[in-house]
This record gives structure tokens, C-alpha cells and sequence, in this order.
């Protein structure tokens, strides 16, 4: 039993879906699993285990940011033996390139955190996807994204909601960044650590150019192409 997450050994399964909205933790457990069960209410932060296509799946909340994200998978890694976790998130736009409610499948993480200058002192470590869920993720794509656009691509994981100096953000989208959000990097890198596989698929919910938004009820309960998107490569990649 973890500190944080509190659950018995057992009841994680070996694939884990892992939105940040504990909330959108319970839609995803309600709306997409058979027989879900609540393994975990420790915080608020839920966590289900139920059963896809008759194959075990777990949903755990993570929180907003690489800190709150990096206590929960290290602890489905270390203490629950999970092999492969898939981050289901929203983000923001960075570039028209990309539209509200496309989907984003990042094959690697810039940041501005210092986590990962501190645990390498000071080299640059590049976090990457697993391969084989971004190429399941990717194929799954084409016949679950319905009309939104997919990319695959760099994602920025950014430590602040509300960044000092937001115009920084413009040489990321000269660089081929397409979006921001708050937590792939340090997934990336936890799991690479572990040996264990992750992969982060983000439903664009804002775009910082255009301005364009979707509700807190729309990010919590209808991004689900994404969630059928993670559940088929976590389970068949």
C-alpha cells in the first residue's frame, strides 16, 4: 500500500489510463469500463480498476503539474508493478497548425522544469513515448478520431498555468512544439527510469492563438475519442 495512492496490492491493474482531473478519472471509469471498482478516494485524487474488451484497466488521477504527476506514477511503478501508463490530458494550442478538440500523441517532451536538470545535474535529458504505444496509439487514431485532426508530435510541459514571460513560448512553435500542457515530461521520464512504458494523448481544449476554449464540463466528460485512442494501444499495442 503506496502513501499516496493507499490502493491493496492487487487491485492496480498492469495498464493504467491516467487523466489529471480526478473527476475525468471517474467519467472515464463510469463511461468506458465494465464493472468498475474505486480502488483509491486518498485526496480526492480517484482510482478505478474495471475491465475493457474483458481485459483489466485501471483509471488513476494525477493532479495538475509534473510534481503531483511524478508521486503517482512513481508509485503505480514501484509499488503496484504497473507496466505501462498512457496520460489522457488536455492541452493548449501553440500553433494554427492545430485546431480545438485535435488530438496531440506527443512523441517527446520540451519543459521548463527543473526536475530533470536536478536528477541528471544540469545534461539534457529528452524524454520520449514509447514507440509501440505511439505507433498503436497512432494507427488507433484513424478510426476513433472521427472528424478531429491528429498530430504526433513535440508537446511542451510547461511548470507554470500562467507563464512571467508567455512570448518564450513563440521559439518552441519555431521549433516544431504544437502544444502545451503541464506533466508529459516528468511521465516520460519516471517511466523511462522504470523500464515501463508510457505514452501521453492530449485533446486539444484551448488555443492560445486564436483564444478559442471548451468548458470545464466539456474537458471533464466529452474528450472521448482520445480515452478509446489510449485504451486500444495500451491494451493491444
Amino acid at each position: 500500500m503506496s502513501t499516496h495512492i493507499g490502493a491493496q496490492s492487487g487491485a492496480i491493474a498492469p495498464v493504467v489510463l491516467m487523466p489529471g482531473d480526478p473527476l475525468r478519472a471517474r467519467w472515464i471509469a463510469e463511461t468506458f469500463l465494465d464493472d468498475a471498482r474505486c480502488y483509491t478516494e486518498v485526496r480526492g485524487m480517484y482510482g478505478f480498476t474495471g475491465t475493457w474488451r474483458g481485459r483489466p484497466v485501471s483509471v488513476q488521477g494525477s493532479g495538475m503539474g509534473q510534481p503531483s504527476l511524478a508521486i503517482y506514477a512513481h508509485e503505480l511503478f514501484s509499488e503496484y508493478d504497473v507496466q505501462r501508463v498512457i496520460r489522457v490530458g488536455s492541452c493548449g494550442a501553440m500553433t494554427e497548425r492545430v485546431a480545438v478538440r485535435d488530438i496531440v500523441i506527443a512523441s517527446g517532451a520540451c519543459t521548463d522544469s527543473s526536475m530533470n536538470r536536478i536528477r541528471f545535474e544540469g545534461l539534457d535529458y529528452a524524454p520520449v513515448a514509447d514507440f509501440g504505444l505511439l505507433r498503436a496509439a497512432y494507427d488507433a487514431a484513424q478510426g476513433a478520431a472521427g472528424d478531429a485532426a491528429v498530430h504526433v508530435g513535440l508537446i511542451y510541459s510547461s511548470d507554470s498555468f500562467y507563464p512571467a514571460r508567455p512570448e518564450l513560448s513563440a521559439r518552441l512553435v519555431d521549433h516544431g512544439v504544437l502544444a502545451v500542457e503541464m506533466e508529459a515530461s516528468a511521465l516520460y521520464t519516471i517511466a523511462a527510469g522504470f523500464g515501463r512504458q508510457a505514452l501521453v494523448v492530449c485533446t486539444v481544449s484551448d488555443h492560445l492563438v486564436t483564444g478559442e476554449q471548451t468548458s470545464a464540463l466539456e474537458r471533464e466528460q466529452t474528450f472521448g475519442a482520445m480515452v478509446e485512442i489510449a485504451l486500444t494501444a495500451g491494451l493491444d499495442g
